[in-house]
């Protein structure tokens, strides 16, 4: 990570608070042998996390459509997909992109989560269900919302939180709700927890 970096960026203060950020928080031991211990791992919380995963992968960015010539490839953070029209192909692609990512960068991709699939079961991404003409939320995303709604509830009753940071937490959920076809979904959900998901116009394609 701190070698990208110091790629682009030539002030030596910088890069001294650049490399003590980076080695603040080292949770994972990769591998070991007489000479070196490696260390891998960035503190989720910090603000530069984010920053700092989108540099260390716009190297596989780079290999994808510049050593593979993909024209079809989305990445947002660590959550990335390719399109194509061949199922062979495609499977050859993971297996160079899992190389790719051992050897340059030491990540492994997710066993159970890459993999090749047709198009027409919709393509769960980034929180959605995304069909050729909708999107739809997530269950598991749905779930983990109506969980987190009702202990809201509870610890607003209780008073260890107040109403702006219980509708601080619903105006977030509604934020990335709209962005799918939702309505009916934040119709039945408001009568089931009671309270206000709907305060806008139906989407223009409803489900």
């Amino acid at each position: 990570m701190y070698n990208f970096i110091a790629k682009k960026i030539g002030d030596t203060r910088c890069l001294w608070l650049i490399k003590e950020i980076i080695k603040s928080s080292y949770e994972n031991i990769i591998y070991q042998d007489l000479l070196t211990v490696r260390y891998a791992g960035i503190p989720i919380g910090n603000l530069t996390s984010q920053l700092f995963a989108n540099i260390y992968l716009n190297e596989l960015d780079k290999f994808v459509k510049h050593k593979l010539c993909k024209r079809y490839y989305v990445r947002y953070m660590d959550d990335f997909l390719i399109l194509g029209d061949d199922k062979k192909s495609l499977h050859l692609v993971m297996e160079q992109i899992r190389v790719f990512l051992w050897d340059i960068l030491r990540l492994t991709m997710h066993p159970k989560k890459a993999t090749v699939f047709p198009a027409e079961q919709s393509i769960n991404f980034l929180g959605y269900r995304v069909f050729r003409r909708h999107r739809l939320l997530r269950k598991s995303t749905v779930k983990r919302f109506v969980r987190r709604t009702k202990r809201n509830e509870q610890l607003l009753e209780k008073g260890q939180i107040d109403e702006e940071c219980r509708d601080a937490a619903l105006r977030s959920w509604i934020a990335y709700a709209e962005h799918g076809n939702s309505w009916r979904l934040r119709e039945k959900l408001e009568q089931e927890l009671g309270v206000i998901l709907n305060d806008v116009h139906p989407d223009v394609l409803p489900v």
